[in-house]
């Protein structure tokens, strides 16, 4: 376990590194080709070990209500921008589904309130970004392995992509929509979860309304916020550029457990 420890220090020193170069959002990191080292370097330190050493339901660590930040700076983009969303929001999310599909026996739709009719976790952990910064926040959710579990799993099954309602880039393939991956052993540890509240109240549009991926033992840029869709998946080189989410594409590592 000291290993591990060490070796999230060593990632999380090397983002919070990156601050005190002037780097200050996401493109700056994909383009310096010393950070995408520093994450290569680190995606097979930690996917080894992780994988290897240490229990798929060892927990990341939890915190009290006393140790909440008082900022918690929302990560990626603060908002959609589009008419669709603009109206979901207006209107309250009433009209918001989520869309289990893919490699599933059972294909399966959830409005807000059916999500929060299910059982619920709530955890206090901290969310580390690549880009240098950690904040503590408290998320309640729905278990993502309890949502896929009613979808049941087909034969072959590896991957859970996460589609969302936000668009970075401009593009006429789809591909400068915001989108993510994990496998199934992470889907299934039991704080990944759909999360609806933080801090004990609904998530507010900057932080992902009305629903977000919190997948604990990750780097911030893999919960994904604005979740529209969730399609389970034997690979996902056939999506965009390939590489399993918007800044996989674009340079990050696509392991980036901490």
């Amino acid at each position: 376990m000291s290993k591990i420890v060490s070796r999230r220090r060593f990632l999380i020193g090397s983002a919070a590194s990156l601050g005190a170069i002037g780097l200050t959002g996401c493109d700056d990191i994909t383009e310096n080709q010393n950070v995408q080292k520093v994450l290569a370097l680190a995606e097979g330190l930690t996917m080894g070990t992780q994988r290897l050493l240490v229990s798929p339901q060892a927990l990341a660590r939890e915190y009290t209500d006393k140790d909440i930040s008082p900022t918690f700076r929302p990560n990626g983009t603060d908002n959609p921008g589009s008419e669709d969303y603009a109206a979901m929001v207006e209107n309250g999310f009433s009209t918001w589904k989520l869309k289990i599909d893919g490699m599933v026996n059972k294909p399966m739709e959830f409005s807000l309130a059916d999500l929060k009719k299910l059982p619920s976790r709530t955890q206090i952990t901290r969310h580390d970004c690549v880009e240098g910064w950690s904040a503590i926040g408290k998320w309640t959710g729905v278990p993502l392995g309890l949502i896929l579990q009613s979808a049941g799993l087909k034969l072959g099954a590896r991957y859970a992509v996460f589609y969302c309602a936000d668009e970075l880039e401009q593009t006429l393939d789809g591909s400068g929509r915001y989108y993510e991956s994990i496998d199934l052993i992470d889907a299934f540890h039991p704080q990944t979860i759909l999360a609806y509240s933080m801090n004990g109240k609904d998530l507010e549009v900057a932080h992902g309304a009305p629903l977000r991926l919190r997948v604990e033992r990750h780097l911030g840029y893999k919960h994904a916020k604005y979740v529209m869709r969730i399609e389970i998946r034997d690979k996902f080189d056939d999506i965009w550029g390939g590489k399993g989410g918007f800044w996989e594409d674009r340079g990050y590592e696509w392991y980036a457990g901490i």
